[in-house]
């Protein structure tokens, strides 16, 4: 057998890392949020792209945690039910979200999914209409929304969905239960992988489809 699957590979933060303190007093200050953000992705208008989202946040009567990125997004003013970051680690931040809203790069595909609730790709290009795909096909978010023709309606009822769609969370907790018992590195050590250690969530996720 010359491929193996071994899981994910991730680089967490140090155990030392604490999050800022006034991200701590946003989150306890009301209900779970929506995270938003598309990390290195850029945007022709960040000030257009930031009032999109802030219009779905609107509609959906949802609180939003936004990352500014690599430009995506502009530093406006926000309403009180709005906190945008600079750069805070998923395996802190993604858990303590109602959905994930991304772009659906590799990685943070990776880290939504191992949060355990919905994510919902906004692709923008390259391989992340693949990954949002993918993440519809196992049910744990709703169908890909292109970048390119993405509104404030379509991103609210996305958000919607994956809120208000039980048996979808359902299934994004138990995925995510399962990637967080999985050690890709150590796994990636062995010298030969037998087909038969591969998991049933392996072969679910990656021979099936």
């Amino acid at each position: 057998m010359e491929h193996h699957v071994t899981g994910y590979w991730f680089l967490d933060a140090p155990p030392d890392w604490k999050p800022p303190q006034d991200l701590v007093n946003f989150l306890e200050a009301g209900p779970t949020p929506v995270y938003i953000g598309f990390g290195s992705m850029t945007h022709r208008s960040p000030e257009e792209s930031t009032e999109l989202i802030l219009e779905a946040l609107q509609l959906t009567d949802q609180r939003g945690v936004l990352l500014h990125g690599w430009g995506g997004m502009a530093k406006a003013k926000l309403p009180n039910s709005v906190m945008m970051v600079e750069s805070i680690p998923h395996q802190w931040l993604f858990p303590r979200m109602a959905a994930v809203v991304h772009h659906g790069g590799a990685g943070t595909t990776a880290s939504s999914l191992r949060s355990g609730v919905p994510s919902i790709i906004v692709p923008h290009f390259a391989d992340q209409p693949y990954w949002g795909e993918r993440v519809a096909a196992l049910g744990v978010g709703p169908r890909p929304r292109a970048r390119a023709r993405l509104t404030a309606q379509k991103l609210a009822d996305s958000i919607d969905q994956a809120l208000s769609d039980q048996t979808m969370r359902e299934r994004a907790a138990k995925l995510g239960a399962a990637l967080r018992v999985e050690d890709g590195i150590k796994r990636s050590t062995r010298y030969r992988t037998p087909l038969e250690s591969i998991t049933e969530l392996e072969k679910a996720t990656f021979f099936k489809l």
